[in-house]
């Protein structure tokens, strides 16, 4: 079987470039002569590019075979898991501000790793019956 892969969409380091420069065009528009307010844009502009940075650096935040997964660990590593060290893969559900919110999460014992769906590319639940099958395989 081939690996199976889930990748940050193209669309979401577009959004957060796309707004890092709105932040700095509002950040010269409105300094108005303030080097604090136009401070305060290039600071918040240059922690979203960081951030765009690592989904273009890093796309793809969990791949899985039936040796384990691989996952993004840190800015841009990677860290896999065999399937032996993970203890439970499961969908936590939640409802926020009248919307209802997956994440994934993998187990590990030592560590707890998070995938939300804009991580992912695809809902955490499909993900997760994705892994299930791999996963089954290696206690068999």
């Amino acid at each position: 079987m081939d690996a199976l892969t889930w990748r940050v969409p193209r669309k979401v380091p577009a959004v957060k470039l796309a707004t890092v420069a709105v932040l700095l065009a509002l950040g010269i528009l409105f300094a108005d002569g303030d080097e604090v307010r136009l401070v305060l844009a290039a600071v918040v502009a240059a922690a979203l590019a960081l951030w765009a940075a690592r989904d273009l650096i890093a796309p793809v935040r969990l791949a899985a075979d039936p040796s384990g997964v691989t996952l993004v660990a840190g800015f841009a590593g990677h860290r896999h898991l065999a399937w032996s060290q993970i203890e439970r893969v499961q969908v936590d559900t939640r409802p926020r501000l009248g919307i209802r919110t997956e994440t994934l999460e993998i187990d590990a014992g030592d560590s707890l790793h998070l995938f939300s769906e804009y991580d992912l590319g695809a809902p955490p639940a499909e993900v997760a019956a994705a892994l299930a099958p791999l996963r089954e395989g290696d206690r068999l």
